[in-house]
């Protein structure tokens, strides 16, 4: 009765957070208390739920000041620099830009918000794609990847959820597995490279000006649905883009003996540092909060926590309480303005810690009724037995579809707690099966259910469905990398 009831009150969950039918933190906790009544224990749901939010507080804290944190670090210009310097290190070379395109996305990263990533990272590469008639779902292909490997990072989400679900320190999951998500993040770099060489091919080569005192630069520039003119002896054209529709990029001398002049409708010159101040919109350079003096000290605080969390010093919610404290009152010392940067990032903090809350009711009633024992137990009867010692490996595998085609939510309460009982009858650390969990986000971050997702393709004005016939291969082969190089490693 309770193996039933289990895997009905996970299928009812996934279902509706999946039809969009209730809200992730509705369904975690009016889902499991209408089924703890079904099972006859309704009267200690009180109980279940006290017991999971006192052993989700040290994650919810981690989550609700690591936002805060690195949505500070946003807001006083930690990462202007770097958005700059890719964006001169791009120039007009297509290679170089879908290469700084993956390295923007993994630093932004960091904020462990998928949305901001997309958002940054989409304003400052759009134009120079645009420009340059590259394919924007290169763009959009890229950055989701390389975020989806660092969205395993503690404060990011899966991590969290899998400490959640399985009660273990997120620092425990997630130091061990740096080295292969250290080598997953490489191969984003690489598959960058390639795609950004392909690029070049696609689109031709050219010579555009690179300033007014300085040799002309031999870059590749394809062109959109418009055209341009050159002077000079032997022109050349660009070839078309599929993606990139509206592009002006002008063409100009095989030879080099022309300069670019750009079509109809461009308005600026084509060359590789006007599109990189055009870039820099998703970061307004005269906002108010920019802290130019402070900056060393931002970058050098930045530095230090998370140097202080990978060491393991301080328990993680306790290096970014004090990491957001001491942000907020060197860079802020005003009352007025601490309180209104904690009211811009508090719509995050809210959903985040919610969510970890709400979860107490579901990871609750399943393992106090003893829902996820039966469950587990009629799982390790259905396994052969040949596999049940590797259950990790059989996790991994299993988190790329499920974590595509289901929530988060959905995959580390519903499913992940199974895994792991499963696991733990053959020998396996909930360590390792939690380990395991974190290797589908690659392909997870492409998910339909992903919402950021919609802001990526939304912003760089990509199909969703172009988006995902280019991606999900790259993603899944990523995927596939950090799990060898897990198995390789011994972490998993």
């Amino acid at each position: 009765m309770l193996t039933f009831l289990g895997f009905a009150m996970i299928a009812t969950f996934l279902v509706l957070i999946m039809l969009k039918k209730m809200s992730p933190i509705a369904a975690l906790v009016l889902i499991p208390a209408l089924f703890c009544v079904f099972a006859g224990k309704g009267a200690h749901l009180g109980d279940y739920v006290i017991d999971g939010v006192g052993k989700l507080a040290p994650t919810a804290a981690m989550l609700m000041f690591a936002i805060v944190y690195f949505g500070v670090m946003i807001d006083v210009g930690l990462f202007d620099p770097i958005v700059k310097g890719i964006l001169r290190f791009c120039k007009a070379d297509p290679m170089r830009v879908v290469v700084g395109t993956a390295v923007l996305a993994a630093i932004v990263s960091l904020d462990g918000d998928g949305s901001t990533t997309f958002m940054i990272t989409v304003s400052a590469m759009y134009p120079l794609y645009k420009r340059l008639g590259l394919s924007l779902v290169v763009m959009t292909g890229v950055a989701a990847t390389a975020n989806g490997v660092m969205n395993t990072l503690p404060w990011g989400g899966p991590t969290a959820r899998a400490a959640t679900a399985l009660k273990l320190d997120a620092a425990d999951i997630f130091v061990p597995m740096i080295p292969a998500l250290a080598v997953g993040l490489l191969s984003v770099f690489v598959l960058a490279y390639v795609l950004g060489l392909r690029e070049r091919r696609r689109v031709g080569t050219l010579v555009l000006p690179s300033g007014d005192d300085e040799e002309p630069e031999l870059v590749t520039v394809g062109t959109g649905t418009g055209t341009g003119t050159a002077t000079g002896a032997g022109t050349a054209t660009g070839a078309g883009t599929a993606a990139g529709e509206g592009t002006a990029v002008a063409t100009a001398t095989a030879a080099g003996a022309g300069t670019a002049v750009p079509s109809a409708g461009s308005g600026e010159p084509a060359s590789g540092g006007d599109a990189g101040e055009e870039g820099f919109q998703g970061l307004d350079p005269q906002r108010a909060t920019l802290r130019p003096r402070l900056y060393w000290f931002n970058a050098g605080l930045t530095v230090a926590l998370l140097t202080a969390m990978i060491m393991e010093l301080l328990p993680i919610p306790v290096l970014f309480l004090l990491g957001a404290a001491l942000a907020l009152t060197v860079n802020f010392p005003h009352m007025p303005d601490q309180k209104a940067r904690i009211a811009a990032h508090a719509d995050n903090v809210l959903n985040v810690a919610g969510m970890v809350f709400a979860a107490a009711v579901f990871t609750g009633v399943l393992s106090g009724t003893g829902m996820v024992k039966h469950m587990a137990d009629w799982l390790v009867g259905a396994i052969p037995e040949g596999m049940g010692p590797h259950m990790a490996l059989v996790t991994g595998l299993l988190s790329l579809p499920l974590t595509y085609f289901m929530s988060n939510d959905g995959f580390y309460f519903g499913v992940l707690p199974v895994l792991a009982e499963a696991g733990a009858a053959h020998g396996v650390s909930p360590l390792e099966i939690a380990r395991a969990s974190l290797v589908g986000q690659a392909l997870h971050m492409s998910s339909p259910l992903v919402p950021a997702v919609y802001v990526l393709v939304g912003m760089a004005k990509v199909e969703f469905g172009d988006h995902t016939r280019f991606t999900v291969k790259w993603a899944a082969l990523t995927c596939l990398v950090v799990l060898a190089a897990g198995m390789v490693f011994g972490i998993i």
